[in-house]
């Protein structure tokens, strides 16, 4: 591997969170490889993690890297407890959320709107987890906080960056109610090669 490469892998390997673009930069800038460039080094490493078969890989998530676990040796790894599981949303907070990531910025008001209940609890519990923030003001009565999402959520589902939410139209999709499956089950036929008659 390249004197960057290695410094790269150095840098992610230390961290427990995605790596920004630009911190990568700046240490592709002071590392003493003059020929290797960032984007180089890090097809370099997610090669060399993809060709040799390691038990991780490189991802780019949340607007940065990050060296993570193949998804293929994630769930042994949670049930030997080794790595650390966040707490898993309720159906109300992820519904919120989505609101919050398809909407931002987006006050109390509107989200308690489209969502016809309270949001208060809810909101003060997603904002602990670092899953949103304040990320502005509205301009209505007593200039209402507006909330957005943060990199914590990107990197919570392993987005690179919000275009990579699914599309409106591919949600419709996604929640339509499944067909109920019409069984094509054979006729069954008598010995003389008729149809039995259904006896009412």
């Amino acid at each position: 591997m390249t004197p960057l490469a290695k410094l790269l892998e150095a840098a992610l390997f230390a961290s427990a969170t995605p790596v920004p673009v630009d911190a990568l930069r700046t240490m592709a800038v002071h590392a003493d490889d003059g020929e290797t460039t960032l984007e180089s080094a890090l097809e370099e490493l997610r090669a060399h993690y993809d060709k040799d078969g390691h038990g991780v890989e490189l991802i780019e998530v949340a607007g940065g890297w990050q060296i993570l676990t193949r998804a293929e040796y994630t769930e042994a790894i949670e049930r030997a407890q080794l790595a650390s599981r966040p707490q898993r949303l309720s159906a109300a907070a992820l519904e919120t959320l989505a609101i919050i990531a398809y909407r931002q910025p987006i006050g109390r008001a509107e989200i308690e709107e489209i969502r016809g209940v309270g949001a208060g609890a809810i909101l003060k519990s997603l904002h602990e987890r670092g899953l949103i923030d304040v990320v502005g003001r509205g301009e209505g009565l007593g200039r209402p906080l507006h909330y957005g999402t943060t990199p914590a959520f990107l990197e919570q589902f392993a987005l690179r960056h919000l275009e990579e939410l699914p599309r409106a139209d591919e949600l419709a999709i996604a929640l339509r109610a499944p067909r109920p499956a019409t069984p094509s089950e054979p006729v069954p036929v008598k010995d003389n090669g008729e149809a039995p008659r259904r006896a009412d």
